[in-house]
């Protein structure tokens, strides 16, 4: 089909089309469900005239405005005439005659039920090419008291449908009035007479004469024809329609497609038309029906009894959504017989534009273009269409360049707005404020009282919904993007304090769902995604009650587990809000396992620089750039900072005396570490300090005692991210004594690492499975492979963990020059102080001698620890041996 509006945009010869994009899916489901039809149609028990038997005998397509709907009717119905793409295949009812009939029920159109009736009758009669007597009468007589003085042909004429399908309708009326007539013996001057007609041949009816057997099969006929001829009366008559269609010769039969578009268009407070409607598709069970509209069709919810005839899901069974407990996504696999149709996918939206406007048989609009015409529509047809119009018109006067498309257009606000209630707007315009939102948070954000406007809003298809989501509906996003853009063209568009109002509720809405959920049944995945909501909120609209934020982030930071929070950058802008600093504080803490350490310390300086955020969360600055210093072996920096945060007395003290702890233990200091760790507590995380002042020292069962209390704790916490260190730990503690154990309990670390993103924790994993795999051929490589490896990562001080297990290795296989010279990177390695008494444990393995004397202060003597430390060795030795 030719655009006319961009055949006549330009001077130039440019080919414009409709360009259809490939709707397979929805013509797979209009066949397969007509293929069903035409089956029951044709079984010996069918019968036209059930009025009980529940309806399939339609499709409904639904989806928002400019998706393609009315689009896709006029492909399916000249599909459906014979006219298909290549690619949608033959039909599969060869042997029935198809007769589709396409009606526009929007209200431009002006479409009423009378030429909805008119339309499905004048196109039989052009295909059938006879008169259906028991309809035609009953029609004859509605129109002459209903239209005195204006012909049946003359009206049609006035509406299109002589010039669409031809004059056969009133000559095949007239013919049944004077067929009934004859029949009855009727004066020939009477034949022209409607009522004398229908007077007689209801009397005839009633008494069963002969004369009108033909018609006495139809049971209905004659209380129709007794009734008053109104558009009540008319509503009915379908049925008559569809029984004459039952009766029809073999060599006519034949099965109307009625294609019902723009169905929302018929929508009013007492649903009037729907009504009439929906009884002329009930009545009419022999014919096919497609509607398609933005919102799905209602009738098989019990609670329209009274507004509608035939309600619930027992009358409507391919319409119920609540037969089962949970419905499909409506963005998914569609269920029933009512379909969503969805957005184009990228590719489709490529061939669209591609296809749109070209000029010499080549695109017109160019790939650059067309990429970001594509990533602005979030796959809406209709976007698409605005674009192409918006190319035409830039054109005029200069070369269209991408940055022209980069934005969306106030049309598709206004067609999404302009079929929404006052109170829908306003909930249309708060939860765009949201990534995903639920009846509550939708209704809160709105400052509403009630819900109702919020759950009629989720029906419409602007929304979609995934029940098994943490909140289930999503605004549809090129509506989203439309209100963000341009709602300032709207005519009760908010005023820029409303905006920032809605943000201020829906940031409070939220921080009380997670309050409340924290207060039942805690979720790490509920906190996550509240926390990246209400960021992104905070951020866009540089909200200040940042309060349950900050709450937030201390639970973010508890667990160690490290989701990302924002998507990445690719240049981090310097923060200029209390919230900015907020979103980059808990951004920079998670990236850190992705980062490079400095990266992380450069981060976190310039954030504190800053001065912007909260005084609690500066405490937390401070204890992470710490955590970075000491993973950098900076750790005059790392005690500084570290020092600053216990002085503080704040929620973050308990770590930060641990992190002191842990700085002591690495300068060798065991009694000051050991002491510490009765005033850690579980916050303080005192098993993981204690296990690690135990494996230094060989004493494996004390070791594994401490981490099993620790993982244990973590579990009895909730915490996933402590127990997958304490497991780690284990591992690492058996490693030495036990690797078949070992093995065993790393296996489980992985496990627990998998769902987590703790890159130093799973560096060390490795480390550990070098160690249990000592004196075997493969540890040298590994050991230099994870090297590179803790190298991008930014964390030396794993090195020295390498050096140790290979250490150890050499030890085993009693290989004196690469234990020598392991020795030396070791002490090379620990020159600043730190992890020192690495080089001390080396040659404990292999019972050498310390060159000098040794800085490091144990807890128990240090032949203790190097005959502890050699009998781990001779063990392994041993091991190797047996096997």
């Amino acid at each position: 089909m030719t655009d006319l509006r961009a055949l006549f945009s330009s001077n130039d010869p440019i080919d414009t089309s409709e360009a259809f994009t490939n709707r397979q899916r929805q013509w797979e489901l209009v066949a397969t469900a007509l293929e069903e039809h035409l089956r029951r149609i044709t079984t010996a028990g069918f019968d036209p005239a059930d009025l009980e038997a529940p309806r399939t005998h339609l499709v409904v397509f639904h989806g928002v405005g400019g998706v393609g709907k009315s689009t896709l009717v006029r492909k399916l119905e000249a599909a459906l005439g014979g006219a298909r793409p290549t690619q949608w295949g033959e039909p599969v009812w060869a042997g029935h005659k198809i007769l589709p009939v396409r009606i526009d029920l929007a209200r431009s159109a002006g479409t009423t039920f009378e030429d909805v009736v008119l339309t499905i009758r004048a196109a039989l009669a052009t295909a059938i090419a006879r008169p259906l007597p028991a309809f035609d009468i009953a029609l004859r007589r509605y129109w002459e008291a209903q239209h005195p003085g204006d012909p049946l042909d003359a009206y049609l004429e006035r509406g299109g449908l002589v010039s669409r399908f031809g004059k056969s309708l009133p000559q095949q009326t007239q013919a049944a009035l004077g067929d009934v007539a004859q029949a009855l013996l009727l004066p020939g001057t009477v034949g022209s007479v409607v009522g004398e007609v229908t007077s007689a041949l209801a009397g005839a009816l009633r008494e069963r004469r002969q004369t009108v057997r033909a018609l006495a099969a139809c049971a209905r006929l004659a209380p129709l024809l007794e009734s008053e001829p109104d558009l009540e009366a008319l509503s009915f008559y379908p049925h008559l329609l569809a029984w004459e269609l039952n009766r029809l010769p073999d060599d006519k039969k034949i099965t109307p497609v009625i294609l019902l578009d723009t169905f929302e268009d018929t929508a009013d407070r007492h649903r009037d038309l729907e009504r009439l409607l929906q009884r002329l598709v009930w009545l009419m069970p022999n014919c096919f029906f497609v509607i398609s509209g933005r919102s799905r069709l209602q009738w098989a919810e019990s609670a329209l009894h009274g507004q509608l005839d035939y309600t619930g899901p027992a009358a409507w069974p391919g319409l119920a959504t609540t037969a089962v407990a949970v419905p499909a996504p409506r963005h998914g696999t569609p269920g029933g017989r009512q379909h969503l149709v969805g957005d184009l996918s990228p590719e489709d939206c490529e061939d669209h534009l591609t296809r749109r406007l070209a000029k010499d048989g080549r695109p017109l609009i160019s790939p650059a273009i067309r990429s970001v015409i594509t990533g602005r529509s979030h796959g809406l047809p209709l976007h698409l269409d605005l674009a192409a119009s918006r190319f035409l018109e830039i054109r005029r006067t200069r070369e269209p360049q991408p940055a022209d498309f980069d934005h969306t257009f106030p049309a598709l606000l206004a067609r999404a707005l302009s079929d929404l209630t006052a109170d829908e707007r306003h909930v249309l315009r708060s939860v765009s404020l949201l990534d995903a939102f639920d009846l509550d948070l939708a209704t809160r954000a709105a400052g509403l009282p009630h819900q109702t406007p919020a759950r009629r809003l989720t029906e419409r298809p602007i929304v979609t919904e995934n029940p098994y989501a943490l909140w289930p509906y999503h605004l549809h996003g090129a509506i989203r993007s439309a209100l963000t853009e341009a709602d300032d063209h709207t005519e009760d568009r908010w005023t820029p304090a409303d905006w920032q109002q809605a943000a201020d509720r829906a940031l409070a809405a939220l921080g009380d769902q997670w309050a409340t959920n924290t207060s039942l049944t805690p979720s790490r995945m509920f906190l996550v995604a509240c926390l990246r909501q209400g960021l992104r909120l905070a951020c866009a609209h540089r909200l200040t009650g940042l309060g349950w934020l900050i709450d937030a982030a201390f639970a973010y930071t508890d667990d160690s587990v490290w989701e990302p929070l924002a998507p990445p950058t690719p240049a981090d802008p310097t923060p200029d809000t209390p919230a900015d600093a907020v979103a980059e504080l808990l951004t920079a803490i998670a990236r850190r396992q992705r980062e490079h350490r400095q990266r992380t310390v450069d981060r976190l300086t310039a954030v504190l620089d800053t001065g912007l955020l909260p005084a609690e969360l500066n405490e937390m600055a401070l204890y992470y750039r710490a955590k970075a210093h000491k993973d950098l072996s900076h750790n005059d920096a790392a005690r500084t900072g570290m020092q600053q945060v216990a002085d503080a007395g704040g929620r973050l003290a308990p770590k930060a005396r641990r992190g002191l702890a842990n700085l002591a233990r690495l300068a060798g200091d065991f009694p000051t570490a050991l002491a510490a760790v009765p005033t850690l507590g579980w916050k303080g995380r005192h098993h993981r300090v204690l296990g690690d002042i135990h494996w230094s020292h060989a004493h494996t069962a004390q070791a594994v005692t401490a981490f099993e209390a620790g993982r244990a704790e973590a579990e009895q916490h909730g915490a996933a991210g402590e127990r997958a260190m304490m497991q780690v730990r284990l591992a690492l503690a058996l490693s030495f004594a036990d690797p078949a154990r070992a093995d065993d309990e790393l296996g489980l670390a992985h496990q627990l690492l998998d769902s987590l993103d703790q890159r130093s924790n799973t560096l060390l994993a490795q480390v550990v499975a070098l160690i249990k795999d000592a004196g075997t051929s493969s540890v040298t490589d590994r050991a230099h492979s994870l090297n590179t490896d803790i190298e991008a990562a930014g964390l030396p001080f794993l090195h020295r963990f390498v050096e140790l297990a290979r250490a150890f290795h050499h030890a085993v296989r009693d290989d004196g020059p690469q234990l020598a010279a392991t020795i030396e990177r070791l002490r090379a390695l620990t020159v600043g102080g730190d992890f020192v008494y690495f080089t001390d444990i080396a040659h404990f393995m292999a019972d050498l001698p310390l060159p000098q004397l040794s800085t490091t202060r144990w807890i128990t003597s240090e032949d203790e620890v190097r005959s502890a430390w050699r009998r781990l060795v001779q063990a392994r030795q041993d091991l190797l041996a047996g096997n």
